[in-house]
């Protein structure tokens, strides 16, 4: 893992037992600035992961809880009306002081599901587009937060082409309900010796990020790893019949952003070109893409690709 990255996951391992796979998609997320989907339970540490990436790397920090009644001045600031008498009559300006989502590097968007519609869509364009207006915003990366769609959270899930919008999708789970016992020993232990206060997280800066990712455009993907990317978004379609009605395997994903996570994943491991073991980091890319019954076939299958490639090359 490269210097800064190594920093940035040990204090998240510093402050945060356990969810291993939130950390390295919160990563993954920070380095190809692609925006990341976080759906899990009240008390899985989203927020506070999402806090610690931002201190250390020196981000300007937005946080928002969604609610039923989200008004987009809410996100991206206030909005102000004024009227001027002119010579053809009164003519009414709505201008913007800009704020929220619009002057922020990282934003957290707690509960998204929650959003009414209208609002929604508008912080999605804003947020695919990276602009408001036609002015550009300074946005890297988006967290969206959601708990599980089931009766007891009251909420609905995101409509699927919207939540394709988050190229990263990860589903975070509580320790206990996981049977994680040892990383829940941990927990009380360190929380047995500490206040809970993570006021002070070593900086790596916002510079650290910038180098890693003019790195990921230098990134070398040779042939080798492109044809192991084209045979596993073969086996989702001709082998395991996903289509249209039970997933989303969008072009736009699986044949151009996840070239860019694969890019991602060699940077976090400090190499300047890709090779099979970085499609493993496809594994973000499927939680609410593909049935959950899929999802530990496609990580057994992205092994054996790997593993496959390594007996031919022998």
């Amino acid at each position: 893992m490269s210097n800064a990255f190594e920093v940035l996951r040990n204090e998240m391992d510093e402050l945060v037992i356990g969810h291993d796979d939130v950390k390295t998609a919160l990563l993954l997320g920070v380095i190809s600035r692609e925006h990341i989907y976080i759906q899990g339970p009240p008390g899985t540490a989203k927020t506070m992961l999402s806090e610690i990436i931002s201190k250390s790397a020196e981000l300007k920090f937005f946080f928002y809880q969604m609610h039923r009644d989200t008004r987009l001045s809410e996100l991206v600031g206030d909005l102000v009306i004024s009227r001027e008498d002119t010579e053809n009559g009164e003519l009414i300006r709505q201008d913007i002081i800009k704020g929220g989502i619009l002057t922020s590097e990282i934003a957290l968007l707690d509960d998204i599901s929650r959003a009414p519609g209208e609002s929604l869509n508008v912080l999605l364009r804003i947020l695919n587009e990276r602009k408001y207006g036609q002015e550009s915003i300074p946005l890297l990366t988006a967290i969206a937060t959601s708990n599980p769609t089931a009766d007891e959270y009251y909420n609905e899930p995101l409509d699927p082409a919207n939540l394709d919008r988050f190229v990263i999708q990860i589903n975070a789970s509580g320790l206990s309900y996981g049977k994680q016992w040892d990383n829940a020993k941990k927990i009380v232990s360190l929380y047995s010796t500490k206040n809970g206060s993570y006021d002070f997280v070593t900086k790596v800066g916002k510079k650290a990020l910038d180098e890693s990712y003019d790195k990921l455009k230098k990134v070398i993907v040779p042939a080798s790893v492109q044809e192991g990317l084209i045979s596993f978004v073969t086996w989702l379609i001709e082998d395991q019949k996903l289509n249209e009605s039970n997933s989303v395997i969008s072009d736009r994903t699986f044949l151009v952003k996840s070239i860019k996570i694969i890019k991602a994943h060699s940077v976090l491991n400090g190499r300047d070109e890709a090779n099979l073991s970085d499609l493993k980091a496809l594994k973000f890319l499927l939680a609410f893409r593909v049935p959950e019954d899929m999802l530990q076939l496609a990580e057994d299958k992205l092994e054996s690709i790997e593993n496959q490639k390594k007996k031919t090359k022998k």
